[in-house]
């Protein structure tokens, strides 16, 4: 199933793609958001979902962190767990929608890599009907699949946040303006803190480092920006970086590889119906 939220309500698009009484373990929809722009607010559903960027890519805020997903990877949200989603504006989602029990999945919001047969396999259980028998061709092929998703490796695009309220005010100044480059001691002072403690606390609060939480905050939006369309040197000056050399140099270090293949092997997608 394809949805253009554009085709619905703000009010009434939720209940538009969340499965219930499917008959299978299992339930997958095609979400197009290239014609329309939207934000899923706070919400939560007795599934456990897995968020999959076919194209585009798609920032979601659950629990204690932020994950920006880009193509090949998704995002697992356990059922009943409250989460907003934002997606680029030539954003093209996959929604799988999870029973409870049906799989051994993590107990917490986490991204997993997800491997190209496991993707055909999601967008091919979206062409179900709406409703069918539990041991039909598609009922066999949800539990094929999730046999598969249990076994999809972790890819740790996570960005840890903080509900303590000088953590939380300087991550969301540096979320707002990831190119400022004010260096750990002048973040203390602006929060009224030694920059010892505020070191301390930083580590404390989010298990990181200022520098590492910074650097993967600069990872995340410069995938999430080039999934986007953006060009390599737009990124690098978005993020403040001196040169696009020295961006290339950073995401080559945490990606394996360089922004321009990362690009093309994101060109092999499959095609929405």
């Amino acid at each position: 199933m394809i949805v253009r939220l554009g085709q619905f309500a703000a009010t009434s698009c939720y209940a538009a793609v969340v499965p219930d009484g499917s008959g299978r373990t299992a339930t997958a929809f095609h979400l197009d958001f290239a014609d329309y722009e939207a934000e899923m607010p706070h919400h939560h559903h007795r599934q456990g979902q897995l968020i999959l960027a076919l194209h585009g890519a798609v920032t979601c805020t659950a629990a204690d962190g932020l994950w920006i997903v880009p193509p090949t990877c998704g995002v697992w949200i356990p059922g009943g767990v409250a989460h907003s989603n934002h997606p680029t504006h030539n954003a093209r989602l996959a929604y799988l929608f999870v029973e409870p029990d049906a799989a051994v999945m993590p107990q917490n919001c986490c991204t997993l890599s997800i491997s190209p047969m496991v993707r055909e396999m999601i967008l091919r259980l979206a062409d179900a009907p709406a409703v069918s028998a539990a041991d039909d061709h598609f009922g066999r092929l949800a539990r094929v699949l999730l046999d598969e998703l249990t076994l999809m490796p972790g890819s740790g695009l996570r960005l840890p946040t903080s509900a303590h309220p000088k953590i939380a005010l300087v991550t969301r100044l540096l979320a707002a303006a990831p190119a400022d480059r004010r260096p750990l001691g002048e973040w203390a002072e602006h929060i009224a803190m030694s920059e010892r403690s505020f070191k301390r606390l930083m580590v404390q609060e989010t298990g990181l480092s200022f520098g590492r939480w910074r650097r993967q905050l600069h990872l995340l939006v410069a995938l999430r920006e080039l999934a986007s369309g953006a060009s390599v040197q737009h990124v690098s000056g978005t993020l403040g970086y001196e040169s696009p050399t020295a961006f290339i140099v950073m995401f080559k270090k945490a990606m394996g590889m360089t922004p321009a293949r990362y690009l093309s092997a994101q060109t092999g997608e499959r095609v929405v119906r």
